[in-house]
């Protein structure tokens, strides 16, 4: 049975990531690291998706997107597997796929859960036993975020830039959002959501994509359905 297409809806953020096959490493040091996120930044640009969160574990990448068309976001990390698997292979004399099958994506609900996800990416490392604090981690956008670095990959969401008028506010206004931490029930949220390649969000955020996208989105209703309106 054929696999259904991926559900991305133009200017609309994206949950991406892409595991490394049998979560074995892609990336083993920092040229690696550096290769990586360079090629990333080159085909977010060609293919015109703003990046507004990421982090690069050793052996998957967590990204949240916005592709402005339809295509975008798959074309953008294609093009990332042509430049980077090939290179990788070749420095460490070794053949065939680097990541596992296609990467899976899980569209968000922009008011409810955009800024949730950002905390849940750049948390990850913490999670991950990698870092005592996101901060410590040199691959993720936590320290853009946080006001102690640019980061020219990035492009700020409207929503990051409401959480204050000056860049002070908005740095500060994050750091707290983050030393909150994400509840169990969140993390498994998110995670699920993204692992089923599921819509991130509300009843009615879900309701809505299948109207517009005239989608399966909930799950379907059990049993068959009845012949006549019941009494």
């Amino acid at each position: 049975m054929a696999r259904p297409p991926r559900l991305v809806i133009p200017n609309q953020p994206h949950h991406v990531i892409q595991r490394g096959n049998d979560r074995q490493a892609i990336v083993r040091d920092e040229e690696d690291c550096q290769r990586f996120m360079a090629w990333l930044k080159e085909c977010a640009k060609f293919y015109r998706v703003a990046i507004h969160a990421y982090v690069l574990m050793p052996n998957h990448v967590h990204l949240l997107a916005t592709p402005i068309d339809n295509e975008g976001l798959a074309q953008m990390m294609q093009k990332l597997g042509r430049y980077y698997v090939p290179w990788f292979n070749n420095k460490y004399e070794r053949y065939g796929s680097l990541f596992q099958g296609r990467f899976r994506t899980s569209l968000v609900d922009t008011d409810r859960y955009f800024l949730a996800c950002s905390r849940y990416i750049d948390l990850n490392p913490v999670r991950g036993h990698l870092s005592a604090t996101p901060l410590d981690y040199p691959w993720s956008s936590y320290a853009h975020h946080a006001g102690a670095r640019i980061d020219t990959l990035l492009s700020d969401h409207p929503l990051f830039w409401a959480l204050g008028n000056t860049p002070f506010q908005r740095e500060a206004a994050y750091i707290a959002l983050v030393d909150q931490g994400i509840t169990p029930d969140e993390l498994d949220f998110i995670s699920t959501s993204l692992m089923r390649s599921l819509p991130l969000g509300s009843l009615t955020f879900k309701e809505n994509l299948e109207r517009t996208t005239q989608r399966q989105i909930l799950p379907a209703k059990r049993g068959r359905p009845f012949k006549e309106t019941p009494v």
